[in-house]
């Protein structure tokens, strides 16, 4: 039986992308392959094991004390994977440092490269160096849109047959147009109107450029929908503020930084309509998670988004105020427009399952995988 180990640290940490990203896979994966034995490092490896899917006889849940990423990859995953005999290795990001044979690596973005402006330079510095290094030692290489795909290509020199695409994807039994009982409570407690208010999600930090969306919903006139903006806060982004402060009396802009996983699902699908302002994204998860909620989308057309939202959202020049300005008008006062976004929406996130990106994984494990010969086999 084939064994593959996987470094799920990331269930450890914060509620994000690649944690979510993660969980949605190999939920599949391990349904899709009953004839494969899958063995999970982590730290909470007893939480795992309760998750609903990864309860099954194909699964092992081995516990990885959470340490300094340089004892994880230099001498935890190497050690781990020998004792537990694993054949194929699936690692985020960095590969260990040694025992690489036989090693998958998922490498979300690069976005550092063409925007280091974005991040800060020690970590320019440290994923330069390490995610180069590990695209090309490991066997195979794997990342979640074409935008991804080419930036690895075209800046690393990998060989195209090396890079596979393993798309995110959205749970469509959280995120849905179907309201419950619980929205009623929510709606309430935010005190939002159904379906009149603008949505965007995401943490407030220049790369996500809320304050171009400040001034786009500026010029909606004197008394627009309210704009919910679902994030935390970042040090140092006063564009934002300022943009905030040069609002117009009628405007009613709310930031909600303490929405939980049970509350985001109920405020996307009751929105009237959703936008993205960001600047460069490796995929964009909060526009597919309004699509499958029925909602209208509105992102730039820079990076990966447009591959995301398709002919089902509509785009505007990232960072031009103006055309964003006119979009947002365009769909809250076009009835008959919203209403096509929004069947188009739907359709759109369809495209994007779980079990479409575990489909991937296998052809793509199929390509190089050649376990070696135990004694005695």
């Amino acid at each position: 039986m084939l064994r593959i180990g996987v470094d799920f640290h990331a269930f450890d940490g914060k509620f994000q992308g690649s944690r979510s990203h993660l969980i949605g896979l190999y939920r599949a994966l391990v349904a899709r392959c009953p004839d494969v034995s899958f063995v999970f490092f982590l730290d909470k490896a007893g939480d795992l094991e309760q998750l609903n899917g990864f309860d099954r006889p194909n699964v092992t849940c081995v516990r990885m004390r959470t340490r300094n990423p340089l004892i994880r990859l230099g001498w935890q995953l190497p050690l781990l994977r020998r004792r537990h005999r694993i054949d194929v290795m699936h690692t985020q990001y960095i590969v260990p440092f040694w025992g690489m044979k036989h090693t998958i690596v998922t490498i979300h973005d690069v976005l550092f490269e063409p925007y280091p402006q974005f991040f800060t330079k020690f970590f320019v510095w440290r994923s330069k160096l390490l995610f180069r290094w590990s695209a090309k030692v490991a066997d195979f290489v794997m990342t979640v849109s074409r935008y991804s795909q080419d930036q690895l290509i075209a800046r690393y020199g990998i060989a195209r047959e090396r890079v596979g695409l393993l798309l995110n994807a959205v749970d469509s039994q959280v995120f849905h147009p179907l309201g419950s009982e619980a929205d009623e409570s929510v709606m309430q407690k935010r005190q939002l109107p159904k379906g009149r208010y603008i949505l965007s999600v995401g943490r407030i930090e220049p790369r996500k450029d809320h304050a171009t969306l400040l001034r786009a919903y500026a010029l909606q006139g004197s008394r627009p929908p309210p704009l919910v903006i679902v994030g935390q806060r970042d040090f140092g982004y006063e564009a934002f503020d300022k943009a905030l402060r040069a609002l117009p009396e009628g405007c009613d802009v709310r930031v909600l930084s303490d929405v939980d996983d049970a509350e985001l699902p109920i405020l996307m699908r009751h929105a009237q309509l959703f936008v993205y302002s960001s600047l460069a994204e490796g995929f964009g998860m909060p526009p597919l998670e309004a699509m499958a909620c029925g909602v209208p989308v509105i992102t730039t057309n820079t990076t990966a988004l447009p591959e995301v939202v398709g002919e089902a959202g509509l785009t505007f020049k990232a960072g031009d105020h103006i055309d964003l300005a006119e979009k947002i008008g365009l769909v809250l006062t076009d009835q008959a427009l919203a209403a096509r976004m929004r069947q188009k929406s739907i359709v759109r996130s369809g495209d994007f399952t779980w079990q479409n990106a575990a489909d991937s994984f296998i052809g793509s494990l199929k390509t190089f995988a050649r376990p070696p010969r135990r004694e005695g086999e």
